[in-house]
């Protein structure tokens, strides 16, 4: 009785537009350890997004519509003990004690807000559509080539966060557009490129939607991939693009880039991408990394041993102190740096983007305190392991 309780609350907030987030926790059985969900839009229709969190730190997407979230609410309530439904009226917990006891929190309050007399709802629906202003509507036709959208432009469920991820991306390159050249031709490098989803969108970002004349290069070590992206920007017509198979050590020197990108470089590969970019003295340097393994068995500040001695909580700071010796590295060499979040975290937990800009002066006193600086932190890092930081790339 207390699931279908839930259900009929949960589809009203869903018609009232009032849900921040539904959680399912606590899984019975099966692989799946929590589903969650919010209310969005996309072409005019309501749906629930749910993400499943899968083995291996894996996620997959589904959209549920009105018709479907009813028809398939009772099955995911049966394979929980918990369920938790967030709304700008007040929150409804469903659980299922040890003993099998089910109870049902918050409902009734809910229920009555929702039947007052003209009530005023604050709306939590997110719109995935034109309305959320997107730089990209989706029909375009690298999205569509790169199977994010199908043929008739609407973005595959699965590809939603692959889509805001690239909007995202966009976003930032136009908050920094003005320190880009104000004319002639732009030269840009994606730099382990992949499959380039970010070298087809800026390059349409900018030749496209800003009128530019772009010279992009994508290089990557994966012949087949690069093989597929030089197809790929032939059959677009896609003519200032091109592709090579090399090492990113090998990046063409005597040209200096206006704009260096690049999503998941892994681990060091991120460092090497940092280290060309600079070399060649890149305005603007856009580095999303990937993985950092590279500190788990270097840290050497005894210091922080309350910290390291705790593996999982070891991770995570070799994450955030790698990183941070980046941008402290960047700093030293001339450029104003910043840490932004990409995206939702929803949509990727790798969510850092490491923002560079080229500082047009600085002095060399002031160069010489910030590699002073830089220095001091790698042997407190390091200790005696600092002069061999990243020798090894």
């Amino acid at each position: 009785m207390k699931n279908k309780e839930f259900a009929d609350i949960l589809l009203r907030a869903f018609d009232a537009e009032i849900i921040k987030k539904l959680i399912f926790s606590r899984p019975r059985s099966g692989e799946i350890s929590k589903i969650s969900a919010r209310l969005v839009a996309h072409r005019g229709r309501k749906m629930m997004a749910l993400e499943y969190s899968l083995p291996g730190n894996t996620v997959s997407h589904k959209n549920l519509g009105r018709e479907e979230l009813e028809g398939e609410i009772s099955a995911i309530l049966d394979g929980y003990s918990q369920a938790n439904l967030l709304t700008t009226l007040g929150d409804v917990e469903w659980k299922i004690s040890n003993k099998g006891k089910c109870a049902l929190l918050g409902a009734d309050k809910l229920q009555r807000k929702l039947d007052g007399d003209a009530p005023s709802f604050e709306k939590a629906i997110e719109a995935l559509d034109n309305k959320k202003n997107y730089i990209l509507r989706g029909d375009e036709d690298f999205l569509i080539r790169l199977g994010v959208s199908d043929k008739s432009g609407r973005v595959h469920d699965k590809r939603q966060g692959k889509f805001r991820q690239i909007n995202r991306f966009l976003e930032h390159i136009d908050d920094i557009y003005t320190k880009l050249p104000a004319e002639g031709e732009l030269t840009v490098y994606d730099l382990c490129c992949g499959k380039s989803y970010l070298s087809f969108a800026v390059y349409y970002f900018l030749h496209i939607l800003k009128g530019r004349r772009v010279s992009m290069l994508g290089i990557d070590l994966k012949r087949d991939v690069i093989d597929w992206c030089s197809l790929t920007a032939r059959e677009l017509g896609y003519n200032g693009m091109r592709f090579v198979y090399d090492d990113v050590r090998n990046t063409p020197k005597g040209v200096r880039p206006d704009m260096v990108i690049s999503l998941h470089a892994c681990d060091v590969a991120t460092d090497i991408v940092i280290n060309s970019a600079a070399e060649l003295g890149a305005r603007v340097i856009l580095s999303t990394p990937c993985c950092h393994r590279y500190l788990n068995d270097k840290i050497a500040a005894r210091e922080l041993l309350f910290v390291t001695e705790h593996p999982h909580l070891k991770n995570k700071l070799c994450e955030a102190l790698t990183d941070a010796l980046r941008l402290s590295r960047l700093k030293s060499l001339g450029y104003d740096v910043s840490a932004l979040e990409l995206t939702d975290p929803d949509d990727t937990p790798k969510n850092t983007l490491i923002r560079a800009i080229r500082r047009e002066r600085v002095g060399a006193g002031e160069l010489d305190s910030l590699r002073a600086e830089y220095d001091r932190l790698v042997g407190f890092v390091l200790g005696d392991g600092k002069d061999n930081y990243l020798k090894g790339i």
